[in-house]
């Protein structure tokens, strides 16, 4: 563990996780008194190139997702003494904690943990990048029913083929098969993770690597213990195909979105937000906030085995053979992660088991990676709990819950030139203060032409840091129904901004009979939405 290089600037509170890897800490911005999370990189880790290298890539993504669904990057620091992430502080708890203690969400919470998810995923997708590793224990509820998306340590750019990599109880059929790298199997995951908030329970039950491949890629859709209104999601998301899938997640959030307000009403998403919100405040302890000392014993295990044959990719019921080969190797080690190797050589498997006197926690299951930077995970577990987690994050896959805004990333790579008696520290970027957003308004909404429109919006502050406006449009039969989605966009407010916008929307021609616009605002606006709708045309009565 780094026990002696930290961040200038910054002043530690506590030990959030710490693993084989690296640390997580609680820090305090000594300028401006903001709390945030950081990750350390230890000793032996910083002595690798590829794992600094890795450190270093995943710090850099996090700096180009601008996302408030996405935990944000303050800076990277990088110097002869050590290197760090320095990031935003979620203050929440992870999904895989929350399903620990209830078992399962109920489908309006459950909707909205999807929804709150795939728009991080969706941001994500837009800039390039799949994150291949989805999984509750990768979901932050906060407080206020919000949720995060987090660990983005074995991300790849989009239509990549780095190998097979994720964890196996949430991996898509292509994964398994080492295909290239897309949303589609971000999508797989997500709605897996969604199956499980539905019924307690993960989508296959296999008990080791063989069972699980076999089962995600043969074994039938398991859309009849969900739901009946939310069926369709299921039998979408968890197709064996990727071409049958929503092509990405903003797609998979339109057919969410139609869904749940066609089962569920236009209140729907309220209700679950409040209900997840009342699941999070079960587990008080679990919070960064609660300041509960860091509980956890990492141990690392390795072991070398050839490498497989570069082309491997069972499909249909070969798998099974092919399979059984390679899981023999991986079952005793619980995953891998490869740390380098050259054609025809050897690779090294590592796999990391976690224990906790924490709130009890499912056992999140063997995790499967060829990716070059291990993880080890802090999250909170009764008993040992396997993961060979394809994290590629070289520090504790523990990520802090924190505060609801997302702060503007400033991605800073700061690497000190060799000593010299001149030489000028190099300054910290200051974290952005807390905003405070207490209502928001659509103040106008008409029509301008045949099928376009014109929307003014309203945002009341306190000023004191950025904020993000979206914007999601409407068509439907009824009004005030927010019944079929026709676009959303975003728009980006600085600190101290009046918090007015005008915004055009082209409608789908014959689309509904009504057209509306709702707008909402991150971090949620005291009065949480404001919704207007304009009739264009006549409707048949119901």
């Amino acid at each position: 563990m780094n026990g002696v290089w930290s961040v200038p600037g910054y002043s530690e509170v506590r030990e959030l996780g710490s693993g084989a890897s690296g640390r997580v800490v609680l820090a305090v911005h000594e300028v401006t008194g903001t709390a945030v999370a950081v990750k350390y990189l230890n000793d032996r880790m910083l002595e690798n190139p590829v794992f600094v290298r890795e450190f270093r890539a995943e710090a850099q993504l996090l700096g180009a997702l601008r996302s408030p669904y996405v935990v944000g990057l303050y800076e990277y620091v990088e110097a002869p003494g050590g290197a760090a992430i320095v990031m935003e502080l979620v203050d929440g708890i992870p999904l895989n904690a929350l399903l620990g203690q209830c078992g399962r969400t109920g489908p309006e919470a459950a909707l909205v943990l999807l929804k709150g998810s795939l728009l991080g995923l969706a941001d994500a997708h837009r800039a390039g990048v799949v994150h291949r590793d989805y999984k509750p224990a990768n979901v932050l509820v906060a407080a206020n029913g919000t949720s995060k998306l987090v660990d983005f340590g074995i991300a790849t750019p989009l239509g990549t083929t780095p190998g097979a990599a994720g964890t196996p109880a949430y991996m898509a059929p292509e994964q398994w098969q080492g295909r290239p790298a897309s949303p589609e199997a971000d999508v797989y995951a997500a709605t897996a993770t969604f199956f499980e908030c539905l019924t307690g329970r993960k989508p296959y039950d296999g008990q080791n690597f063989a069972e699980l491949a076999v089962q995600h890629i043969e074994a039938p859709v398991p859309e009849t213990e969900a739901p009946e209104p939310v069926r369709p999601l299921i039998r979408r998301g968890l197709a064996k195909a990727p071409e049958q899938r929503p092509e990405d997640a903003d797609a998979f959030v339109a057919e969410l979105e139609a869904v749940a307000l066609a089962a569920y009403g236009p209140q729907w998403e309220e209700r679950g937000q409040r209900k997840l919100a009342a699941l999070a405040a079960l587990l008080p302890l679990l919070f960064p906030s609660a300041g509960a000392p860091a509980q956890g014993v990492t141990a690392l295990a390795t072991t070398v085995l050839p490498a497989p044959p570069a082309a491997w990719a069972p499909g249909g019921r070969g798998l099974l053979a092919a399979g059984a080969a390679l899981v023999l190797g991986l079952v005793a080690v619980l995953g891998y992660q490869a740390v380098g190797s050259e054609p025809g050589g050897a690779k090294a498997l590592n796999a990391f088991a976690t224990s906790s006197a924490s709130a009890p926690v499912p056992a999140p299951g063997p995790s499967l990676s060829a990716s070059p930077t291990p993880s080890a995970s802090a999250s909170a577990s009764p008993s040992p709990s396997a993961s060979a987690s394809p994290s590629a994050s070289p520090s504790p896959s523990y990520t802090m819950p924190a505060p609801t805004p997302t702060p503007k990333p400033t991605w800073t790579v700061t690497k000190p030139p060799a000593p010299t008696p001149s030489t000028t520290p190099t300054p910290t970027p200051s974290p952005t203060p807390k905003v405070t957003v207490s209502a928001v308004n659509v103040t106008s909404f008409r029509r301008t032409a045949t099928t376009t429109t014109e929307a003014a919006f309203s945002v009341e502050s306190d000023g004191a840091g950025p904020y993000t406006l979206v914007v999601e449009w409407f068509t439907g039969d009824t009004k005030g129904a927010l019944t079929v989605p026709d676009g959303r966009e975003t728009v980006a407010f600085g600190a101290g901004s009046p918090g007015t916008h005008t915004l055009a929307h082209t409608f789908a021609q014959g689309a509904g009979c009504y057209w509306s616009v709702r707008a909402t605002t991150q971090p949620a606006a005291a009065n949480q939405s404001s919704v207007q709708s304009i009739y264009i045309r006549g409707c048949k009565p119901a």
